[in-house]
């Protein structure tokens, strides 16, 4: 092994980043804040080429875990579809309601949890259903314990974060969001705007229409470009796949062929049929055919799973960790006091701001309570006044009363000593002069 010093002028490797060797193991030299990085040659095999390989037998022995959720109304398939794309009988068959049997008021939240294993590689797949959703005559926040859930599931993982063991960290955030529209044919009814605009910040939204088989092929094409324009007009952010540097031809051409099926119409079906030319597929028998679930040529539903499963799982994974939880994460942390000051990196004490919003919360409470008080010394008072004055009112009618009375005793008695010195009641009126009239003649 020998050493060998070079630089560029820029103090960078031209064709690597940050100035690092390729990978044939050209001798370089960077200049990287004012110190010399000193480039190896290998003559020889190391090992740290091994790496990815390593990296590959520590996930394989964890296992992973992946959380999707399915919302959408009721009858457009949402369990057939999940037991269609992990192949496996996750959800039971749904035995039909009575008409007499009371319907739930309000959107439920149910998980479901199975372990897979495919390979040796081990899935903790959890689904999360929403059965109700858009089910009610009046919709109004039918998103809320959706969104509700969602926060809790990010609360629940920050608290983990936060715990002083972080040996066993549980991510059960929701990785991806398969929300299911109507085959109306015509556009994005005001339930899935205001669903996916609530949503779209918070997890990754995949547009599937539903029962696709219902809609001719020219009906499905004019319908996604109805329901991308409206996704485009309202700023709706669904999940885009990953463009990386250096890939080839043929993964840019996968890439965009998924990318161009968005919103995906599919058809979900775990029972096996016959075709016309002797085949057992999987799908839906009609009395003019047969709806294939695994060709392209009749749904969308192999590059759903293929976008999902087998391309961009870990994508969707880092995307809701890197991304999504992020920004909630600074949200949460900002709301709860935690400011960073760009300049000097000072983040200001929670407890000390606690603090502070409860003496302020004191003195706010302070004040009221004076108001209040004053207020009710000042209805004390009028109050008061008027008994006061009622009072007055009352010794005045009480104080002529009892003169009247008076004044009737002093006549009765009056009257009584004239009957008994027998004197009559009246006293005699004098005989007054009359007036003589006019003489008679």
């Amino acid at each position: 092994m020998s050493d060998s010093y070079a630089s560029t002028p820029n103090g960078e490797y031209p064709d690597t980043p940050n100035g690092h060797a390729n990978g044939n193991g050209s001798p370089l030299a960077s200049q990287n804040s004012g110190s010399t990085v000193v480039r190896k040659k290998l003559m020889g095999y190391v090992g740290f080429a091994n790496l990815p390989n390593q990296v590959h037998r520590k996930s394989v022995r964890k296992g992973f875990h992946f959380t999707t959720m399915v919302v959408g109304e009721s009858g457009l398939g949402k369990s057939t579809l999940i037991n269609t794309l992990f192949n496996t009988q996750l959800y039971p068959a749904k035995e039909p309601l009575p008409p007499s049997a009371e319907r739930p008021k309000t959107v439920s939240i149910e998980s479901i949890s199975a372990d897979i294993e495919e390979n040796g590689v081990r899935l903790r797949l959890t689904v999360v259903d929403t059965p109700g959703f858009g089910d009610f005559v009046n919709n109004d926040e039918s998103w809320k314990p959706i969104v509700d859930n969602i926060e809790s599931r990010f609360d629940a993982y920050l608290e983990q974060e936060n715990r002083v063991n972080r040996q066993k960290i549980v991510d059960n955030r929701v990785h991806a969001c398969l929300y299911f529209i109507q085959p109306t044919g015509h556009s994005l009814k005001p339930i899935d705007i205001e669903f996916m605009r609530r949503l779209h910040a918070k997890v990754n939204l995949i547009p599937i229409i539903a029962k696709a088989d219902t809609l001719t092929d020219d009906e499905v094409f004019n319908f996604k470009q109805r329901v991308l324009a409206d996704i485009a007009f309202h700023n709706i952010h669904i999940f885009q796949a990953p463009i990386y540097e250096n890939e080839d031809e043929e993964t840019v051409a996968e890439n965009e062929e998924i990318a161009s099926k968005i919103p995906f119409a599919v058809v979900g079906s775990n029972q096996e049929v016959q075709t016309a030319d002797g085949r057992t597929v999987r799908g839906r028998s009609y009395p003019w055919g047969v709806i294939e679930v695994d060709n392209e040529d009749h749904c969308d539903f192999v590059k759903l799973r293929q976008m999902l499963i087998r391309t961009y799982m870990e994508e969707l994974r880092e995307h809701t960790n890197n991304v999504l939880y992020e920004n909630w994460r600074s949200e949460k942390l900002l709301g709860m006091g935690v400011v960073q000051d760009i300049s000097v990196f000072k983040e200001i004490n929670p407890a000390a701001k606690t603090a502070e919003e409860r003496a302020l919360h004191e003195t706010k409470l302070a004040k009221m309570e004076a108001e209040m008080k004053m207020v009710f010394q000042q209805k004390v008072q009028e109050k008061e006044a008027k008994l006061k004055q009622s009072e007055e009112e009352l010794y005045s009618r009480h104080r002529d009363m009892k003169d009247s009375l008076e004044r009737q005793r002093l006549e009765l008695e009056d009257k009584k000593r004239r009957l008994e010195s027998g004197r009559p009641l009246t006293p005699e009126r004098t005989n007054p002069t009359k007036k003589k009239g006019f003489l008679r003649t």
